[in-house]
């Protein structure tokens, strides 16, 4: 069954004419995610400290927000890096604001988030390429931040959880290696065809018509679809990557890639945990002030942050 409150939630879409995100251009979905978050997130957690940071690889420049639980900490902090959902097409460091600052007061630890260049404006593998530097900049900036570079993590929603998955395969090998993957229902496929694909493909916030809508924003061609760095399940080798937890929800047209992606990681002896929120819609997490749901999977998450941060010291 849905979740009431979901249900209401999208009652009170239709009855308002809420046009869907695939009629409207990105500048307008862009301003749309901004002002959604005004009435669907909670108050945000009041933090030690909130820097702003510009990083910068070769030509490419973009921002990045810092949050910290601690003004001075006495020892290096661990930390998380966090990649923004919204389709590659929007999405801001505001947008997902409120999460950041959650996960950082629960989990105790610093949360990065990065403010990738983003489709239709900047094609994949843009916002990869801008992941792959994060991380970089997070290593190489670890003693300004406060934080041990042996514990960072990298986590993110929806596309920001492809961005995630792709991050930690492109990294396997590097000096330093993420030490834990948090997915939060990712797009792992850029060709899906499950169950859930067409279920609930349509009436349940995300479309099957946004999908298309955002991957054409993102994707130069076609061929892009088969690229491990754009659909991370179809890379060739998925062993010895970061312990990964993925959260999935019920009435999610991602919901089964993201099973199936579990099930690819523990199959290639990945420890991986898995939980779906049966009753959820796609996008639920960054909706705490109206689904009560969200905030016990973001209390869920900062306390896998915690453990996966543990087992590493």
């Amino acid at each position: 069954m849905l979740d009431p409150q979901a249900q209401a939630l999208l009652q009170l879409m239709k009855d308002r004419g809420v046009a869907p995100v695939h009629t409207l251009t990105p500048t307008q979905a862009r301003q749309y995610a901004r002002d959604r978050r005004t009435y669907t997130q909670p108050p945000p957690p009041q933090l030690a400290d909130v820097r702003e940071h510009t990083i910068t690889h070769g030509a490419v420049s973009f921002a990045a927000r810092s949050y910290h639980p601690e003004k001075n900490p006495s020892h290096a902090l661990p930390a998380l890096l966090y990649l923004h959902g919204g389709g590659w097409t929007i999405g801001d460091l505001d947008t997902h604001d409120v999460l950041c600052r959650s996960l950082c007061e629960q989990a105790h630890g610093v949360v990065i988030s990065l403010d990738y260049r983003m489709g239709p404006e900047h094609k994949f593998p843009a916002a990869y390429e801008d992941t792959i530097a994060g991380y970089d900049w997070c290593i190489q900036h670890a003693k300004q931040l406060g934080i041990d570079p042996h514990r960072i993590a990298v986590g993110g929603d929806s596309a920001g959880g492809n961005l995630t998955a792709a991050a930690c395969l492109g990294l396997k090998g590097s000096a330093i290696e993420p030490c834990f993957q948090l997915l939060i229902y990712p797009a792992v496929t850029m060709r899906p065809d499950t169950p859930s694909y067409h279920a609930n493909g349509q009436g349940y916030m995300l479309t099957q018509d946004s999908i298309t809508y955002f991957t054409n924003n993102y994707l130069a061609k076609d061929a892009d679809k088969d690229d491990w760095r754009a659909s991370p399940i179809f890379a060739s080798d998925h062993t010895h990557l970061p312990p990964a937890f993925v959260l999935t929800a019920g009435y999610d047209p991602l919901k089964d890639e993201g099973y199936m992606y579990a099930d690819v990681l523990s199959k290639a002896q990945v420890a991986t945990q898995y939980v779906c929120f049966e009753r959820q819609i796609h996008g639920f997490i960054t909706m705490g002030g109206i689904l009560q749901e969200a905030n016990t999977a973001v209390s869920l998450c900062a306390q896998t942050l915690k453990h996966a941060w543990n087992r590493k010291k």
